[in-house]
């Protein structure tokens, strides 16, 4: 039990020394992250239909 109440002193004292990011930064970066990711989602929908097409367009000519 000693080693589960050193481990959760240590864990908070480890914590009350990280520099979190402000509220600004965490907005920013989460837009950053949402815009690639409907940014790769359009770039990989519009290959996919570019591909699925090339290959109908393929086997059609078979």
């Amino acid at each position: 039990m000693e080693k589960l109440i050193n481990y959760l002193k240590s864990s908070y004292a480890e914590m009350r020394k990280v520099t979190w990011p402000t509220k600004k930064q965490t907005f920013t970066y989460s837009m950053i992250v949402i815009g690639m990711s409907v940014g790769f989602a359009a770039f990989f929908s519009i290959l996919d239909y570019i591909f699925k097409t090339g290959i109908a367009q393929a086997l059609l000519l078979k």
